[in-house]
């Protein structure tokens, strides 16, 4: 089958937005309590940027004096920004999941470039200053708005995933522009029955404005400090159709008003870059989603010349069966594999079907005969460079667990980090090495030396990855009640030190045996051949000497394609 590599013609499609940033390619999905299968929700993230370092963000619960201030640095460059009031109390957080079990993750969709600023509270502040002060997922929603109402917005357009044990929400946000505090955003509910997610693209599209709705007292009073408008499961700035319209963003009844085609209109990546990532989410859990692969894959943007995407993916959908935590890890891990946008598959892919590409998610190219043409690779969630990604459960009557992992999903393994441990391991410490300096106890480094070598020879390597990583998945899955069972059994703080033990070392006992793992691949591997084995061990002549070993020839449709540049009989 002929895999959609689509390209698009730069000066033919002249796009309005940027729909994504390269340094900042995330993928979210979203899992309501009634849709999972043991009523938790969930909230998946991989944090994909060349050149980030994978490490576990950690900050203990703190109280604080009065007159305290809290600096806010940059997120992604350090650069300091402002200072802040700091609040008397801040709760612990773990990753992205606080000790509520308030989770959020993002992804960057860039938008309207002239609403743009790099002054106020950026994206990734915004998130970890809400979780050291958030409760629910409404209370981080509120401490967004009211931090960018009060110093302004310093980033892209962006797309949060924001949840508590009771719901999950999707929120779109951008700036009004240098100058301008404040942000045009919106923010919905996911039913707790549906599943949803988003890839570097807006997704929220038209507001409930025909649905009549009576606001409670708790609503006028969000509405008047917020300068919002509150409409039961949705919330929106109050003048988001008034500022595309000034700015010539939209035309037309309110009622026709969309966020996403305002804010963040589709381009050709915007499509099959990042659409496709959600639709591919989406299709493990419905029969349904063939007749949104034209969409998805950015096929009718193309054949219209950018005039027409065809019709939208819904914001969620019902699945078709309740979805496990597992469930999640697998689809972090998604490759798009059996579908035609299979990035194993292809030319680009190699002899050995390696997802490893070069120079980014596409390139230039001026063939003979035609204009300069921008082509795209396809973009799965499983990529290269991820830094570290995580599914969040977040549990009624339990604690939370924050199931994290570094480098490549598909290369790599959950380990279950409870929200309310006292410290993290070493192998997940943020100064244990960085993405320039090598350290063996660096979960990030082990992690990305073993797929690095593995998309060497990917289709003979990843099967020994995959049996690992399913042994290490059955091993957490099977383990989980009995600790759950055992930390009710304690007071809180021997509760608290029990599970920081079992996280702690569980993450450690992981990383020591992907080493092994590494070991193993790359003597078995070694020089592009293939050792022979037996009864589990590297097989030895009778006299103890190593045997030869298997030189496998290179797949015929690969041969097929060098032949011609081979010298023959």
């Amino acid at each position: 089958m002929k895999k959609l590599r689509l390209l698009a013609a730069m000066l033919l499609f002249s796009p309005l937005a940027i729909s994504l940033s390269p340094l900042s390619a995330c993928t979210n999905f979203l899992v309501g309590k009634d849709a999972s299968a043991d009523g938790s929700t969930m909230i998946s993230y991989a944090a994909d940027s060349y050149g980030m370092f994978g490490f576990l963000h950690f900050s203990p619960a703190t109280d604080y004096p009065e007159g305290a201030m809290r600096e806010v640095k940059d997120w992604d460059t350090g650069r300091p920004q402002l200072s802040i009031p700091q609040v008397a109390h801040t709760y612990t957080v773990v990753g992205n999941m606080n000790e509520h079990q308030v989770t959020i993750g993002e992804t960057t969709w860039g938008g309207r470039e002239a609403l743009w600023d790099t002054v106020g509270v950026d994206y990734g502040s915004l998130i970890y200053i809400a979780l050291e002060r958030s409760k629910t997922a409404r209370e981080a929603i509120e401490w967004f708005i009211t931090l960018v109402n009060e110093y302004g917005y310093a980033s892209e357009g962006e797309s949060f995933s924001i949840g508590d044990p009771n719901e999950v929400w999707i929120m779109d946000l951008i700036g009004k522009g240098p100058g301008r505090k404040g942000a045009n955003w919106v923010a919905v509910r996911i039913p707790d029955n549906a599943i949803s997610g988003h890839a570097n693209q807006s997704r929220i599209t038209t507001l409930p404005l025909t649905e009549k709705h009576k606001l409670t007292k708790e609503e006028k009073a969000l509405q008047k400090k917020l300068n919002c408008v509150c409409h039961g499961d949705w919330l929106w700035d109050k003048d988001v159709i008034a500022f595309a319209r000034e700015k010539g963003y939209f035309s037309g009844a309110d009622k026709e008003f969309s966020f996403q085609a305002a804010y963040n209109p589709f381009d050709f990546s915007g499509l099959y870059v990042c659409e496709a990532r959600v639709w591919s989410f989406f299709r493990h859990f419905s029969n349904d989603m063939d007749k949104y692969f034209d969409y998805a894959s950015g096929k009718i943007f193309r054949d219209t010349k950018g005039k027409d995407a065809g019709e939208n993916m819904p914001l969620w959908i019902i699945p078709n069966r309740k979805v496990s935590v597992q469930d999640m890890k697998e689809c972090m891990r998604d490759e798009y594999k059996n579908t035609p946008l299979d990035i194993t598959k292809g030319t680009d892919a190699g002899p050995w079907e390696s997802k490893l590409r070069y120079g980014g998610l596409g390139f230039k190219l001026a063939l003979e005969g035609t204009d300069t043409l921008q082509y795209w690779y396809e973009r799965p969630t499983a990529t290269q460079q991820t830094a570290w990604s995580y599914v969040a459960q977040m549990r009624h009557d339990k604690r939370g667990i924050f199931w994290f992992g570094v480098d490549d999903a598909a290369c790599s393994c959950y380990t279950p980090m409870y929200c309310c441990i006292n410290h993290i391991p070493e192998c997940f410490a943020e100064g244990n090495g960085d993405s320039y300096t090598f350290s063996p106890t660096s979960a990030w480094w082990t992690f990305n030396i073993v797929a690095n070598w593995a998309y060497t020879k990917y289709s003979r390597m990843y099967p020994h990855i995959r049996e690992a990583q399913q042994t290490w998945d059955d091993k957490f899955n099977t383990q989980i009640d009995g600790v759950d069972r055992k930390a009710a059994e304690l007071s809180e703080e021997d509760a608290r030190a029990f599970l920081t033990n079992y996280s702690c070392s569980q993450a450690e006992n992981l990383v020591a045996d992907w080493q092994r793992l590494g070991i193993y691949l790359f003597t078995k591997f070694l020089d592009g051949q293939e050792r022979k084995e037996e009864n589990g061990q590297f097989k030895r002549n009778k006299y103890g000497n190593s045997c030869g070993p298997n030189r496998l020839p290179l797949p015929d449709h690969f041969l097929k394609m060098v032949a011609p540049e081979i010298s023959h009989e």
